[in-house]
Order: structure tokens, then C-alpha cells, then sequence
């Protein structure tokens, strides 16, 4: 009988064997995992998995991020890991990838030459101060990885740095940043490097201090720079897949018109960032008194833009959800006392549309809005992506504006209106503002004229400065991009450039993972300091006592299985 009961035995534990190699064997040919997190932050989206399953050729992941590191950053390390190991589940061999410390092993000129190499290469290092329970901890890493194909390679930035966050919600943010960003890298770099944005010049548009930021935080994944449409020649257009036309001060031609037309024809993706009305805060403070009269820009647009199925009007709008500004208000002991007011002419826009481009966006700082009015066409879908609050107000220009408005306190009343709108996004083929006319002289193309667009995408802001950065007064440094040096916050400037630029540029989707949330679930570190003991001795005891329990279990029952 006990030899029987053996055999039974033995014959469960070969079973039990082969149905674990059987399940090893099988997992080598197809996974599949549950996702019990509310945010599902361990799923793969469909676009990542697409974008993996159709690579053909490998591709090499080196990750910058490895050595000894506070808390957080491991955090940061141990999640890319696993989000690269889930790559590889679907990419195969044609996805490698490696962590390692650029500087292990290195001597002092040798850690020099590495660090020159890697910021040629747009990699730059961090020093963050993580909080630990004996303190602030600090260390300097290099908080990126470089994803190559072939000839081809671009820098991923995996710390999302934002001025005013805690370095708590700073990790958090690149963490649940790390699918897009290398989602993201891996088709750029597959489809044959970065992708080309011009900014215009040669109309009094944004200069290049003003526009630095926005251009070193497209470089991430772009090709940014100037281009001048009077001189651009016809394969310098068809290399650009980005047009951003930024507060253009002056008129456009009727050549310059042409190529931006032909350039959208040709599939062209084109932001304008543009201003109805001529009206500066600066202007203001520096006339006698304070005032100025806000009149018609002639940018020699309208046209185009109605073609195109947009009207930007020759309004100003005042808006009671707006930035404050810095006012001498008196002065004290010979000393002139600044206090931040309200200037009802830098909305602040909140985001309330689902679109991937704005969904969760911080608000947006703008300057001296227009209203944009909509023409029904064909063959065009229209989306309104950001409004003015509903306590807003149309001035038309022209029209005295005036720095004496802070003293007067906004009457609600006159503020209730139905929120306007000042940013349009433009989908499908849009019709040629040269149809049927001559090509212009100067224009110098070997081309004919096409008159209907191939599908494209449009983005209009009736704002000119939001793409545009502070500038320090004291030392002429720039600050970044939606940073305001008054009130000391960062709006989503920044985020809402990078998203739309990515938006244009990609139709599969991929900027819906910008989206992607992952909840900041800290411990309470009151009661772990309060608690620390009483959750050490039961983390510790229960364990080994219901190990003891199972054991006196296990032994009382053997006893009276086998006492006969």
C-alpha cells in the first residue's frame, strides 16, 4: 500500500514536471500578461506593439542609467528596464539593448571626452536632489539613452524636468513618459531620422533668443531652424515637413504665399502662430502714458487663410482667467514698491478639450489674443482645441490699450460671454489659394501649380507669442519655454509645442501615449516614521509563525495519514 501511494506520488511529480516544461516551451513562442493596475501601466499600447512587430532590422537601445543611485532614480532605471524587456517580448532579436555608466572605469580626461561626445550628441547630465529618509541626496547621471539603426540615431531624454514640481512628480512623469519616448525614437529613427521644422524669418517673426527653447526642445526629435521664404529654394521645401509661421510683424508676398501654399499642397504641415493687431506690453511701459493705440497688422494673409477655411479677426480680447504682470505701485522710502496685477490681455487658456494634443495640458500662457471664426469646407474637418475662458471680452480693433486698466476693477457683467475661440486644428485637402491665378514672379520654381491638397494637417493659434520665451533683463538669458519670471510658474507652452509638432508629423497615433497617466502613490511618511516598528515585527513575525503554523500542520496530518 505504501509503495502504491509512491507511485502515485512519483507519477503526480512527473506530471507536475513535464506540464513545466511544457509551459516554459510554450512561453517561448507566445506571452500574454493581466494587468491589474487601474491605470494599466504595465500594458503595452497597440501603436508600440505595431511599431515593434514591423521592425525588420535590429535595433540598439544603450540606456545611460546604470550604477549606484538614490531611490527615485532606480525607480526610473528599474522601469525602463521592464518597459524594454516588454519591448524585446515583441520585437525578438530585433530589439537589443544594454544599460551601462558611460564614465565606470574612466579616468579623469577620459570622463571629459565622454562628456563632450555625449552632449555633441544632445545627451546632457542631471544633478537632482532626491529626497531620502536621512535627508537630500544628490547625484549626477545621465538620465538618457540612444537608440540606433543603422547610420541612424537619436538621444531619448528619460527625465522630464518641469521648473516648480517636486522630484517626486518629476519621476513620476518620466516614468509614465517612457512609452512614448522611445516608441516614439524607434519609428523616427526607422523611418529615416529626424524629421525637418523651419521657423520663418524675414517678416520681423520671433527671433532666434526668443525661439531658442522652443528649438532646442524639438531638437530632442527634430531637425529645428530658420528658413527664409524669400530665398528657400523648391528642394529645400520638399525636405522640410514642418512650416511654423511665429508673430510675423511685417507683409507677406505674393511669392512667399505661393510656396507656402504649394508647400501645404504637397502635404506640408503648417503652424501659424499669428497676431491681427499690433499691441505690446513693453510699447506701453515705455510711453508717457502708458498707453497705446492697438491697430490692424497688414500681413497680407487674409486671403490665404479663408482659403484655407480660418479667419483670424481684428479683435483683442480681455479674459478675467489671466497672468498677472509686475506694476510700480508707489514708492517707499525712495524705493519703488512692485506688486503683480492682473492684465486682462495674457489670458491664461485651460484646456478642456479630449484631443490627444491638449488632453491633460497644463494651461497655456498667450499674449494679446484674437478671436478665429471657421469657413465651412469641403473636404475638411475642423477642430477647436483651446478657448478663452466664458468671462471674456472682444475689444475691436483699433483701440487704446492702456496700463491705467489695472486700477479699474472688471465689471462681471461685462465678462459674461461664450467662450471664443484661438485654436483651430485643420485635417483633410485643402484648396489652393493660386487656383487658377499665374504663378507670382520671384518665385523661381520649375513646377506647375497644384490645386488640391493631398491629406495634411493645419494648426492655427491666434496668438503670436506662444511659442515665445522670457528673456532675462539683467543678463540676457533665456528662460524655458511657458516659464513665467514674474510669478515664478511654468505653463504648458512647452508641452503644447512638442505635442502639436508630433501630432502633425505622425498619423499613427503615437501622441495619444503622451497622454498616459500613471498615479503618484506615496507613502505616508509621517506614519512610516510614527509606524516603522510596528510594521518591521509584523513584516517579520507573521511570516515565520505562519511558516511554524504550516510545519506543526503539515506534521499533524502526515501522522494520521500514514499511522495505519
Amino acid at each position: 500500500m505504501v509503495n502504491r501511494q509512491r507511485n502515485k506520488d512519483l507519477g503526480q511529480l512527473l506530471i507536475g514536471f513535464a506540464a513545466i516544461v511544457l509551459f516554459n516551451l510554450l512561453s517561448q513562442v507566445a506571452f500574454t500578461r493581466i494587468d491589474f493596475t487601474k491605470e494599466k501601466r504595465y500594458t503595452i499600447s497597440p501603436i508600440s506593439i505595431q511599431i515593434l512587430n514591423d521592425l525588420k532590422e535590429p535595433v540598439k537601445i544603450t540606456v545611460f542609467l546604470e550604477g549606484e543611485f538614490p531611490a527615485g532614480f532606480k525607480r526610473l532605471r528599474n522601469a525602463t528596464k521592464d518597459l524594454l524587456n516588454d519591448y524585446k517580448s515583441y520585437a525578438g532579436n530585433n530589439l537589443q539593448f544594454e544599460f551601462v555608466n558611460p564614465v565606470e572605469g574612466k579616468n579623469q580626461q577620459e570622463q571629459e571626452e565622454i562628456y563632450q561626445e555625449l552632449n555633441a550628441k544632445g545627451i546632457e547630465p542631471t544633478n537632482l536632489s532626491v529626497k531620502t529618509d536621512a535627508g537630500l541626496s544628490q547625484k549626477v547621471i545621465y538620465p538618457a539613452a540612444m537608440v540606433n539603426f543603422k547610420n541612424q540615431q537619436i538621444a531619448v531624454k528619460l527625465l522630464q524636468n518641469r521648473i516648480g514640481i517636486t522630484p517626486e512628480e518629476v519621476l513620476n512623469n518620466s516614468i509614465q513618459n517612457l512609452e512614448y519616448a522611445f516608441s516614439s525614437a524607434i519609428k523616427k529613427v526607422t523611418s529615416g531620422g529626424k524629421p525637418r521644422v523651419g521657423f520663418t524669418e524675414g517678416h520681423g517673426e520671433l527671433s532666434d533668443l526668443q525661439l531658442q527653447d522652443a528649438m532646442i526642445s524639438l531638437a530632442d526629435g527634430y531637425e529645428a531652424g530658420r528658413i527664409n521664404l524669400e530665398t528657400i529654394t523648391q528642394s529645400g521645401l520638399e525636405k522640410l515637413r514642418v512650416m511654423v509661421i511665429a508673430k510675423p510683424q511685417t507683409g507677406f508676398s505674393e511669392a512667399e504665399k505661393y510656396k507656402i501654399d504649394q508647400f501645404l499642397m504637397r502635404g506640408g504641415k503648417i503652424i501659424w502662430t499669428i497676431d491681427q493687431v499690433t499691441a505690446e506690453l513693453d510699447s506701453m511701459r515705455k510711453a508717457a502714458r502708458g498707453e497705446q493705440l492697438a491697430f490692424q497688422k497688414k500681413l497680407n494673409l487674409d486671403d490665404q487663410l479663408f482659403t484655407y477655411g480660418i479667419r483670424i479677426n481684428y479683435d483683442l480680447v480681455g479674459d478675467m482667467n489671466c497672468a498677472q504682470i509686475p506694476v510700480n505701485v508707489g514708492e517707499v522710502g525712495g524705493q519703488a514698491q512692485i506688486q503683480l496685477v492682473p492684465w486682462l490681455f495674457y489670458p491664461i487658456i485651460m484646456p478642456v478639450s479630449v484631443h490627444p494634443m491638449v488632453k491633460n495640458l497644463d494651461g497655456i500662457k498667450t499674449e494679446f489674443l484674437n478671436t478665429i471664426d471657421t469657413i465651412g469646407m469641403a473636404n475638411l474637418k475642423k477642430t477647436i482645441l483651446l478657448t478663452t475662458s466664458p468671462f471674456n471680452r472682444e475689444l475691436a480693433a483699433p483701440t487704446i490699450v492702456s496700463l491705467n486698466m489695472i486700477e479699474d476693477t472688471p465689471d462681471p457683467k461685462l465678462f459674461q460671454s461664450e467662450p471664443k475661440a484661438v485654436s483651430v486644428l485643420l485635417e483633410g485637402n485643402f484648396k489652393s489659394n493660386f487656383m487658377n491665378r499665374a504663378i507670382p514672379e520671384g518665385v523661381g520654381f520649375n513646377t506647375q501649380t497644384i490645386n488640391k491638397s493631398k491629406f495634411t494637417k493645419m494648426l492655427v493659434f491666434s496668438d503670436g507669442d506662444v511659442f515665445k520665451s522670457q528673456i532675462s533683463e539683467q543678463d540676457g538669458s533665456v528662460f524655458p519655454l511657458g516659464y513665467d519670471r514674474f510669478s515664478q510658474q511654468t505653463y504648458g507652452n512647452k508641452t503644447f509645442l512638442l505635442n502639436a509638432v508630433d501630432y502633425l508629423t505622425d498619423d499613427s497615433g503615437l501622441i495619444a501615449l503622451r497622454s498616459k497617466e500613471i498615479k503618484l502613490r506615496l507613502l505616508d511618511k509621517g506614519k512610516l516614521v510614527a509606524q516603522k516598528l510596528k510594521w518591521q515585527l509584523i513584516n517579520t513575525l507573521i511570516p515565520l509563525i505562519m511558516l511554524i503554523l504550516f510545519g506543526i500542520f503539515q506534521h499533524i496530518y502526515r501522522k494520521r495519514k500514514y499511522a495505519a
